[in-house]
Formats: C-alpha cells, sequence, structure tokens
C-alpha cells in the first residue's frame, strides 16, 4: 500500500543498540553538567535510536525569557544558534507539553512555529518533544529528517520522550546544583560577616573608643591606633576580595544577552555609548548583576519600562539598571538577596553595586568597576 510519499519506519523492528545507548547517557547523568556535551549527545541519540536526521535541544532561560538552544546533531550551527522563542509564539511546543507527547505537524510551519522561522529550516515535517519534570516546562527538543516527509511510528515516539525524560532530568540536575551552588556562597558570606564582626569590627570599636577618649593620646599610643587601623582595613581588603566562588561564564556576552532581551522584552530600553566595550574579565560580574537587576524588578516590581545603560569613563565600567513601576519603594526596600550576593561579588573586582529607590517611583541598580589597562 502506498503512503503518499511519506516514509514511516517499522515498528516490528526497533533501532539496533537502543539499550545501549539508552544506559551510556544514564551513566553521564553524573558528569553530565560539568561535560557541556550531554545535550548534543541527547540529540544523537535522537537521530541514531529513530528514523531522525537532525534534532536541536532548547532550554528556556529565566534571564533571557524565552528557550536558546543547548545541543544539536545535524543540524547546521549557525541556524541552531539563531533558534529561539516563547511558547506563545510556537504553539506545537506548548501542545507538547501541556499533552505530555510527541508531536508531528506536516505541511506549512506557519501557525505551529514563530514566523521568522518557518521557512528558515527548509522543512515541512518536524517533530517537537516536550523536556518537563514534575510539573516544570523546562524545553523541548525538535528534530526532523532533514527536510523529507516522514511519519513516526509509537516505538520512536517512546524513544523520544524516554529521551526528552533524560533531558528534563539532567536539566533538572542543573538547577538543583545551581541552587545549591547560591546556598553555598550565602554560607560563606554570612561565614565572612561572623568573621568581620568577631574580628574587624571589635577592633575598630576599641580604636574608637581610644580616640573618642576625653584623654589626650601620647605620640605613642595615636602610632598604635593607626597601625591597627591600617591592620583592620589590610584585614578588611583580603576578606571581601577573596574568592568564594568560581564566577559562572555565560557562552554569550553581555551584549548578546542584551541583544535577545531586547527581542524579547518590549519593556527594554539599551542605551550603549559607542566605543564601549566589556572588559572579559568583567563579563561574569556584569551579567551576575544585569540578571539580578532584571529579576529584582519583575518580583518586586511592575515596570512598564526598564532602562540599561552602559558607559565607561576609560577608568571605571558602568552598568546602570533602572525602572519604573517601584512604588513608594516599600516592596524593594534592600533589595533582594541576589542584589547583595552581587554586590559582595563585585568587591573581588574593587567594584561597587550600588541599589536603591529613585525618583518618580523608579528603583535604581548601579555597577561600577574600575578598567584595568
Amino acid at each position: 500500500m502506498g503512503n503518499s510519499g511519506i516514509a514511516t519506519a517499522s515498528a516490528a523492528a526497533p533501532r539496533a543498540g537502543t539499550v545501549e545507548v539508552l544506559v551510556g547517557l544514564l551513566a553521564e547523568l553524573d558528569v553530565a553538567t560539568e561535560s557541556g556535551v550531554f545535550y548534543d549527545r541527547v540529540c544523537k541519540a535522537v537521530c541514531s535510536l529513530t528514523t531522525m536526521k537532525r534534532a536541536a535541544l532548547l532550554l528556556h532561560d529565566d534571564t533571557y525569557r524565552s528557550v536558546i538552544p543547548m545541543g544539536s546533531y545535524g543540524a547546521d550551527p549557525d541556524l541552531v544558534k539563531r533558534i529561539e522563542g516563547t511558547l506563545d509564539e510556537t504553539p506545537i511546543a506548548r501542545r507538547a507539553l501541556e499533552e505530555d507527547r510527541v508531536i508531528e505537524v506536516r505541511g506549512p510551519l506557519t501557525g505551529h512555529v514563530p514566523a521568522r522561522y518557518a521557512d528558515l529550516a527548509d522543512t515541512s515535517c518536524i517533530t517537537c518533544t516536550p523536556i518537563s519534570a514534575a510539573r516544570r516546562w523546562l524545553g523541548v527538543i525538535f528534530a526532523d529528517r532533514d527536510g523529507e516527509e516522514f511519519a513516526l511510528d509509537d516505538g520512536e515516539r517512546e524513544t523520544m520522550l524516554t529521551l526528552g525524560r533524560l533531558a528534563a532530568l539532567t536539566a533538572s540536575v542543573e538547577h538543583s546544583t545551581e541552587q545549591r551552588e547560591s546556598e553555598r556562597r550565602l554560607s560563606e558570606r554570612l561565614d565572612l560577616t561572623r568573621e568581620l564582626h568577631e574580628n574587624a569590627i571589635q577592633r575598630l570599636f576599641g580604636v574608637a573608643l581610644a580616640l573618642g577618649s576625653e584623654e589626650e593620646l601620647s605620640a605613642a599610643e595615636r602610632r598604635r591606633c593607626q597601625e591597627e587601623l591600617r591592620s583592620v582595613v589590610g584585614d578588611l581588603r583580603h576578606a571581601l576580595t577573596r574568592p568564594v566562588a568560581t564566577p559562572h561564564r555565560s557562552q554569550a556576552s553581555l551584549a548578546k544577552i542584551l541583544e535577545r532581551l531586547l527581542e524579547r522584552r518590549t519593556d527594554l530600553n539599551l542605551e550603549w555609548e559607542e566605543g564601549v566595550e566589556v572588559p572579559p574579565d568583567l563579563e561574569p560580574v556584569a551579567q551576575s548583576v544585569l540578571a539580578e537587576a532584571l529579576r529584582n524588578a519583575d518580583r518586586h516590581s511592575v515596570p512598564s519600562q526598564i532602562d540599561v545603560l552602559i558607559s565607561s569613563d576609560g577608568d571605571t565600567f558602568t552598568l546602570a539598571v533602572e525602572n519604573d513601576g517601584a512604588g513608594d519603594g516599600k516592596a524593594t526596600k534592600g533589595g533582594g538577596l541576589g542584589l547583595r550576593l552581587a554586590a559582595l561579588e563585585a568587591l573581588r573586582y574593587e567594584g561597587l553595586v550600588e541599589f536603591g529607590a529613585a525618583a518618580g517611583g523608579r528603583w535604581r541598580v548601579r555597577l561600577v568597576v574600575p578598567v584595568v589597562s
């Protein structure tokens, strides 16, 4: 019997090595977050265990407010890098996640994927596999047969769904790892605060008592106070600038992150002074402050406009984020924990993070860091 040129895989003839591939991927789960290639291997498995020839795995990123590519196989790398979108503009992804099954569509892709990608991949038949765990929608896997028409069988759908579960497990592990790292950083900062209180603060209090005495200090006593102050300042500088965690380095630059955000967020305005570049060593702290400023705005305000300013006077690099909708500032009083940690992290670079209420019901976050020649 004919099928109008649509190829199908035999359900009675499963792809060879299915068990071996799945076991191999399971064995990699404990090092997946370090290898950085696990998602590529999931995509490769999609193609080796089914009749698909191209696959791209995308996970949701809170900062971008969209999915971004994390792995691929058989697809043009330049094309994959350009893929991003939201559930609202990708009905096929929403349907796959809501129904928790592999969705297969053919014909014009308009109405299933963002309009800008409808003709980009040179295909008219694609599949979408959900990546979800514990009711959390984490992402999707898109796959096709390099532009050919096809029809999946039940065995292929089950295999793809299993691979989606593996990807979800890894993404959940990564999320938990990030949470544990954040908790570890907080614990270290609390230890630092305790250390400063038990050591430096008490020593400064002693110096203050001596200087505030009604009795005039001798020259020797003044010298001892000066020496104690210099010692305390040295200890403070050492304590505040020592690294407490390896800075997270995103694959994308601050410029690329902002470019993507501008496409996703209509409330975002960017003013980037001409000729200003982000020093490579400052990328982690700049990205961290930006992410925390946006997260703080979304959680504690109702912003209709968020202004981002990137500038430099040659000696310092400045990133400023200001949003409206903060009301009287009570909801954001003191800023969030993330902003406080970012402020402490900036000290590693001898930088400063300021945040607080501004006029007109606005909230402002500002990073200023010295630029090393």
